[in-house]
């Protein structure tokens, strides 16, 4: 204390010198600890583990007559901030204020650290209140679409159909198949802005869901889409067949507006309770740069929606296309029904949307 006085300090000490008084002093509030090695019925090092076992974050420090090069190494290896020699307490001052000016700093990017991770999970709460909202409101415009319009536009069609077959004046019947044709458009129209908006072929499952994307992905686009999947049907969590399956018309979208593929491939598989979907194309792949776009927001969405159901996303790259991966833990209890991989059929072109035809 002499030492430190000499430096310019002014300490508040206060000196304990067994096992019991050590713990208790823990309980107050100090700046640093200074520990000889040798103390009555325990040693500095067993000083130290009781600080760290304490969860304190507290500068250390060993001052000995005896303790050897390879102890003072073993020390500082166990969390003690430095070690002094009796006879060179010249260091003790600088020591101590290096010790505690290190603390303090550890301790701000620890709180900075924690802030951040804070700020972060706001974030990623932010985003998936956000996507469940805007799911919510597809749904309910979905909803209004095939009850009101989609409705009002069938019933005219059957209108308009009985006009034709009640008419012997040919320009009237000319003229009702071209408003017939017209309204077949429009139901179309709705029925594809409709599944956008909530795909009505998941009530069907996610295999059936996937299947039929892929099928009309090929038809729409002209390019060769395969789908496999390793089990037939999947028993899912709710909320993991929407996540899979507007991960999987990300994806495929990506593919024909900016891949320049020849064929695209979907895969559906559960293995170790992990379902994973991998969507694949043969296109030109992605670059740095691509994916370093300030307003690039497809590929941090997909991120934020496999978040929303504890999934992640790998994404990689090269010559030879571009390959995407999502993964989502699965619980033991959903229980699939095992099938051999099989590709769908093509000749399975069925639109479970649909309103129906006269």
């Amino acid at each position: 204390m002499a030492q430190l006085r000499r430096s310019g300090w002014e300490v508040d000490v206060r000196r304990v010198d067994s096992g019991a008084a050590f713990q208790e002093a823990l309980l107050e509030r100090w700046d640093a600890i200074l520990s000889d090695y040798n103390l009555p019925g325990y040693t500095g090092l067993q000083a130290l583990d009781r600080v760290r076992r304490s969860g304190l974050d507290l500068p250390f420090i060993l001052v000995s007559g005896e303790i050897g090069e390879d102890m003072a190494v073993h020390a500082m290896r166990r969390g003690a901030s430095d070690y002094l020699l009796k006879s060179n307490l010249m260091r003790l001052a600088p020591a101590l204020e290096h010790a505690i000016e290190a603390c303090e700093s550890r301790r701000a990017r620890q709180a900075a650290d924690a802030e951040v991770a804070r700020s972060r999970e706001q974030l990623s709460e932010l985003a998936q209140h956000l996507q469940t909202s805007v799911e919510m409101e597809r749904a309910a415009i979905a909803r209004e679409i095939h009850d009101d319009v989609g409705g009002s536009l069938t019933a005219l069609k059957f209108d308009l159909a009985w006009i034709a077959r009640r008419s012997d004046d040919p320009e009237l019947r000319q003229r009702v198949r071209s408003a017939l044709e017209t309204v077949t458009h429009a139901i179309e129209a709705s029925q594809r802005i409709m599944h956008n908006l909530r795909p009505a072929i998941l009530e069907q499952g996610l295999v059936a869901a996937l299947q039929w994307m892929a099928s009309r992905f090929e038809r729409r686009t002209g390019i060769v889409t395969q789908f496999r999947t390793s089990h037939e049907s999947l028993q899912l969590p709710a909320g993991v067949p929407l996540v899979a399956y507007r991960t999987a018309q990300e994806a495929l979208t990506n593919i024909s507006k900016h891949a320049g593929a020849t064929r695209a491939r979907v895969d559906l598989s559960l293995a170790g309770n992990v379902l994973s979907l991998e969507v694949s194309d043969n296109g030109r792949g992605l670059n740095q740069g691509d994916l370093a776009k300030a307003r690039s927001f497809g590929i941090r969405g997909l991120h934020e929606r496999a978040g929303t159901v504890g999934g992640w996303i790998e994404l990689s790259s090269g010559a030879h296309g571009t390959t995407l991966i999502m993964s989502v833990p699965i619980p033991a209890d959903a229980r699939p029904v095992p099938s051999d991989p099989q590709p769908y059929l093509e000749s399975n072109r069925h639109d479970p949307s649909g309103w129906g035809e006269l």
